[in-house]
């Protein structure tokens, strides 16, 4: 059973006179870097100059006196804690090059994804703590759940523990964010990587979206409107995620019809096959292993990023994107 932890389990007087360096103002960055500027915590947010994201962490900074921005070299050296908040196939070039050099002794090295520590892209040096805080819910609600006085639950995880206190630190990162109004769950940097690759690949984004693609095909060759398809097969995931997200199988299952329910205990296991677990097992072990980080890394360092980028135009010349753009337009809610 995973341990969790709240904020009366968390110290954040363990950051008073430290620097948390903050590299990347994306998604994640701005809400960790706003959230813990306003826990009191000294931030600095570092950037390459002339960035898109620069002049927004500027903004912000001239509200928040202990909140500033400055070039990543400058960011690093700064920092007591670093946290790398970048693009997984970018992260060991910035860290080897821009961040490492200015690591000191008993300096804390934090990630919010265990990629490049668990598949050694990046080798931090013994004398610092390595350390993850990774809220399990996207940065503008990692934002607005702070704001609104709540929090969203977070994972934590010690790679190295040089301090002897790296866990506390921690823990002191994620009340800082706002992870301790909800719940900090402890796991490693292991478990937190191979789950999140996997269920990326076969459940959330290559498994639901290649299921929805073959639902709408299917309809199609059969003849069906391909709006009717894209209503059935698209449209209609996110009511019922959201009931699975709200109450769990059991809610979903409670509030959709009895003709649903049934054809829900007839079919979803003539799709999901044996042979389709065995697949799974086979994804998870290219995991495991390494033959995805490896083959990914290598995609992503070629430069032109050719099979990628072929891959990426040829999904969004899929008819469904083109029928989903009309439908959508006709949806006002969708627009706000």
């Amino acid at each position: 059973m995973i341990k969790k932890y709240y904020d009366t389990d968390c110290n954040l007087g363990l950051l008073d006179g430290k620097t948390v360096a903050v590299i990347g103002f994306g998604s994640q960055g701005h809400a960790h870097s706003m959230n813990l500027a306003e826990s009191g915590v000294n931030v600095v947010v570092g950037l390459r100059k002339g960035s898109g994201h620069w002049n927004k962490a500027a903004a912000f900074a001239e509200k928040c006196p202990n909140f500033k921005v400055m070039e990543i070299e400058e960011a690093a050296k700064a920092g007591d804690l670093v946290m790398m908040l970048v693009p997984d196939e970018l992260a060991a070039d910035i860290y080897n090059e821009q961040v490492a050099p200015y690591m000191k002794e008993g300096d804390v090295l934090c990630w919010a994804h265990g990629f490049n520590i668990h598949f050694n892209f990046v080798k931090p040096a013994s004398n610092i703590d390595v350390i993850m805080i990774a809220p399990k819910g996207p940065g503008h609600t990692v934002r607005s759940q702070y704001v609104e006085g709540k929090g969203v639950p977070s994972l934590i995880a010690i790679a190295q523990d040089y301090s002897g206190r790296a866990k506390d630190y921690a823990l002191a990162y994620a009340c800082g964010i706002g992870a301790g109004r909800a719940g900090i769950l402890e796991t490693s940097f292991r478990e937190e990587t191979e789950t999140d690759l996997f269920g990326e690949q076969a459940v959330l984004c290559g498994g639901v979206c290649e299921l929805m693609h073959a639902g709408f095909d299917t309809l199609v060759a059969a003849g069906y409107e391909p709006e009717m398809a894209y209503f059935e097969c698209i449209h209609e995931m996110k009511l019922i995620v959201d009931l699975i997200n709200q109450g769990g199988f059991g809610k979903m299952r409670y509030s959709i019809s009895n003709t649903a329910e049934y054809g829900d205990y007839r079919t979803g296991k003539r799709l999901i096959t044996d042979e389709t677990r065995a697949e799974m097992k086979r994804v998870l072990t290219e995991i495991q292993d390494g033959t995805f980080a490896s083959e990914f890394m290598q995609e992503m360092s070629s430069g032109r990023r050719a099979k990628f980028l072929a891959t990426r135009r040829r999904e969004a010349e899929h008819p469904v994107e083109k029928v989903g753009a009309e439908l959508r337009n006709m949806m006002s809610w969708l627009k706000k």
